[in-house]
């Protein structure tokens, strides 16, 4: 059984950082590419980031330069890491793991969704 737990949400001001974490069980982490991906009010859920088995990672344009996405095989673990937070990043935001090492934009690329953590942030 798959699981993925994710936590770090919380409120945070305009210009401020979050930490997202996500704990994974169940199937080899380290062979499995790994995404986060958000969904805000009245809003489709999107794409923010994915990390390869290797390490390659992709993002979103909107949070280039701004967030920053990494793994610790050793933990089974995925991050990320948000810093100049804006109030369009306002979402909840899901941690999921691919089909494959290779990561996706297109949600139908993962298998296993965690339950989701919500990032507020303030103007």
């Amino acid at each position: 059984q798959v699981q993925l737990v994710e936590s770090g949400g919380g409120l945070v001001q305009h210009g401020g950082s979050l930490r997202l974490s996500c704990a994974a069980s169940g199937r080899t982490f380290s062979s499995y590419a790994m995404a986060w991906f958000r969904q805000a009010p009245g809003k489709e859920r999107e794409f923010v980031a994915t990390i390869s088995r290797y390490g390659n990672t992709y993002y979103l344009d909107s949070v280039k330069r701004r967030f920053t996405i990494s793994r610790d095989n050793a933990k089974n673990t995925v991050y990320l890491q948000m810093n100049s937070l804006k109030p369009e990043d306002t979402a909840v935001y899901f941690c999921a793991t691919a089909r494959s090492g290779i990561g996706y934009s297109r949600d139908s690329g993962y298998d296993y969704w965690g339950q989701g953590t919500q990032v507020t942030v303030s103007s």
